[in-house]
């Protein structure tokens, strides 16, 4: 059986959460292998919302082992307030494995994506300041603290002295600018939290976590090793997408770690050969959360349709998402990207209604030249005015639809229209939020 990775093909948003739990019915493992709780994934079951953040979206199969992979960094707090919702749920974790290998997000951490965040009190990258860019910028430095490490005090006490060592100097610079906006009056004690870091405190507590979270830290990427060496089927399951990568989306305005399929391979522990389908998730529209470059945007009525019928505020932070049309040269370059072999078209639903959908499918630049390509220059792509191809709309409640046949036939042709541009087969459209509202294009082999 294949390992199959799941990734975003837009900025994030796009329904990964539900298509993992679909495509995990007949999947052994559902690793997670990069970003923190700054993802936020929603799956309905039932009638019933859950929101995950660090825990595979996965764990609702209670036969299937749940993986943290160890690209990815823990607030083990957070984890441990999403164990224990999951228990009061009344759904097991006994199959949640914690790679020994993840790195922690410390207190300090969120301390200093605050301080870098803060503007004179107002948000710039956009980030959610949970401190996922300082914990993996630690990684890099070497100065990180591993899942492994809470299980030694010894080794524990002496990796956060050297890391608070480094971090004087930002904490200092910190509390100065939190003084200085109280006194402006642009701040309160809850847009800057404290900037107080207690050594013995900080080690007392992530001690009592690794007591807690032991009984599920393990050697994950030999884990994973087992499940495909054995023929079994797993799931890589990305956070955020393609167009938030650090190397390769719209930077700055990305996230701190690699989204894209090829970082499955690093951030699980497997190789290349061993992811053999990647499927890209993609809403029938498009939305951002919080600052960058967003070509197709409406700052209209339709893009208020979009956001009212799709709920479309972040899960995480609770922001509202820039709405506007699908950017078909965005998306064929993250198509490429992540050497995509299907597409999962999500919420096409919310466009039920419009008399007429548009399409970008080339940009142009400030200078008039014609741009079919996503342009690598970031000065180019925050100036380009696309240009769109317009489909006619269709109408009706779609989300009772479970074959294709039962589509509107100007639906079937938006989503033909979609997949023979970028060149991949759409093999699954979703029609509403529920679990079972879906419409297989192709049914699986």
């Amino acid at each position: 059986m294949p390992g199959i990775a799941i990734v975003g093909t837009q900025w994030g948003d796009e329904g990964k959460g539900k298509i993992t739990d679909l495509l995990a019915e007949d999947a052994s493992a559902i690793v997670r292998f990069q970003g923190g709780n700054n993802a936020g994934h929603t799956i309905v079951r039932d009638g019933e919302v859950y929101k995950f953040h660090l825990i595979p979206s996965g764990i609702l199969h209670e036969d299937k082992y749940c993986v943290i992979g160890n690209g990815v960094v823990i607030d083990p707090r957070v984890l441990l307030e999403e164990i224990d919702g999951l228990r009061r749920a009344g759904i097991s974790t006994a199959n949640l494995k914690i790679s020994a290998n993840a790195h922690l997000i410390m207190p300090y951490h969120v301390l200093l994506d605050t301080a870098d965040e803060l503007k004179l009190g107002k948000l710039s990258i956009g980030t959610t300041r949970r401190g996922i860019g300082p914990a993996y910028a630690d990684k890099a430095l070497r100065l990180g603290i591993r899942v492994q490490d809470l299980l030694d005090e010894k080794i524990l006490r002496k990796k956060i002295m050297a890391a608070l060592e480094s971090k004087q100097q930002g904490l200092r610079e910190l509390a100065v600018r939190r003084r200085k906006l109280k006194k402006d009056g642009e701040t309160d004690d809850e847009t800057v939290p404290d900037d107080r870091i207690d050594l013995h405190s900080i080690t007392e507590d992530y001690l009592s976590y690794g007591h807690r979270l032991e009984p599920f830290i393990t050697d994950t990427a030999r884990l994973c090793w087992n499940e495909l060496d054995s023929g079994r089927k797993v799931i890589f399951e990305g956070a955020q997408a393609a167009l938030l990568d650090l190397d390769h989306g719209t930077y700055p305005f990305v996230t701190s770690s690699n989204p894209i399929a090829g970082a499955a391979c690093i951030g699980a522990g497997v190789g290349p050969t061993d992811i053999q389908e990647v499927w890209g998730v993609v809403k029938a529209y498009a939305t951002r959360v919080g600052s960058g470059p967003f070509p197709t945007e409406l700052d209209d009525e339709v893009g208020a349709h979009m956001s009212e019928k799709g709920h479309e505020f972040g899960t995480t932070t609770g922001r509202p998402r820039r709405c506007g049309w699908l950017d078909l040269v965005a998306l064929r370059y993250t198509v490429r990207l992540n050497g995509t072999s299907y597409l999962a078209m999500t919420k096409l639903d919310v466009l039920s209604g419009l008399e007429t959908i548009k399409v970008a499918v080339r940009y142009r630049s400030r200078e008039g030249a014609v741009l079919d390509e996503f342009p690598y220059h970031q000065s180019v792509l925050h100036s380009v005015t696309p240009e769109y191809e317009e489909l006619p709309g269709f109408a009706g409640d779609i989300t009772a639809c479970r074959t294709p046949e039962d589509l509107p036939q100007e639906a079937l042709d938006y989503i033909a229209f979609v997949s023979d541009f970028v060149g991949v087969p759409i093999r699954l459209v979703g029609v509403g939020p529920g679990h079972d509202e879906n419409v297989w294009i192709q049914k699986q082999g």
